[in-house]
């Protein structure tokens, strides 16, 4: 069946699984869940045995495990995360399509997730298919706009060339930077994570196995998410973030 969606917008059941009553539920159940990793358990076994601990829905269960890391990861992505203050003068490579979907997502009022890591995360997922929304334009606007008060030295995007219709959406791009005169280099390649995990440039993402191995990483989602989406829908799984 084609993909007819026009936004990038919440699930129809989202309202109810991760609504306030709910909440004290999902909070205890990340918080076995972040146990049992960081005792060296498997993400897929320790999912099953929490999800059907506390009869976790298909959703839950994969904002559980997009929200958590084991604190050994966590630590080292602090230790590794640049603030926005440390961009001045600086090229940044920006993780095209991780970053666009969740700035898009919270334009469309789905669930955004505040991981342990302090990322913030979507619950969308695009199957090697992408589909220009009507909050594409838009998000593409903000994160433009928050990109413009870094006072970068570079901007460098790259977007999946394997995921369709990812050449049209280079061209979209480039129309809204040509239209801001904001000087913007998209590439696509074959492996962004490759590229990325290897880069000695500043890297813009969420993407876990990314934040492993680069060297230094800018929460450009949840900067843009907090400065330019008030009305956003924010799932809070950080246990340090009230």
């Amino acid at each position: 069946m084609p993909d007819r969606r026009q936004h990038r917008g919440p699930h129809p059941e989202d309202s109810f699984f991760f609504s306030a009553s709910q909440m004290p539920m999902l909070t205890e159940a990340a918080n076995h869940f972040r146990w049992l990793i960081d005792r060296g358990y498997a993400n897929n076994s320790s999912l099953k045995i929490v999800g059907d601990r506390f009869n976790l829905s298909q959703r839950q269960r994969i904002a559980i495990e997009r929200s958590s890391c084991s604190e050994s990861e966590c630590s080292r992505r602090r230790c590794t995360e640049i603030k926005k203050e440390g961009l001045t003068g600086s090229s940044l490579c920006i993780d095209g399509y991780n970053v666009l979907t969740t700035v898009e997502a919270a334009l469309g009022g789905g669930v955004i997730l505040i991981g342990r890591d302090g990322c913030f995360r979507d619950l969308a997922s695009m199957h090697g298919h992408y589909r220009k929304v009507a909050e594409t334009i838009p998000a593409l606007t903000r994160i433009g706009e928050v990109l413009c008060s870094f006072q970068l030295k570079s901007c460098h995007w790259y977007l999946d060339s394997p995921v369709s219709n990812s050449a049209r959406l280079k061209m979209v791009m480039q129309a809204v930077a040509s239209q801001k005169g904001w000087v913007w280099h998209i590439e696509l390649v074959k492996d962004p994570d490759r590229v990325l995990k290897s880069s000695d440039q500043i890297v813009a993402t969420s993407d876990s196995a990314i934040l492993d191995r680069c060297g230094r990483w800018f929460n450009l989602a949840s900067v843009v998410v907090l400065e330019s989406v008030p009305q956003a829908c924010l799932i809070n799984f950080n246990p340090d973030r009230t």
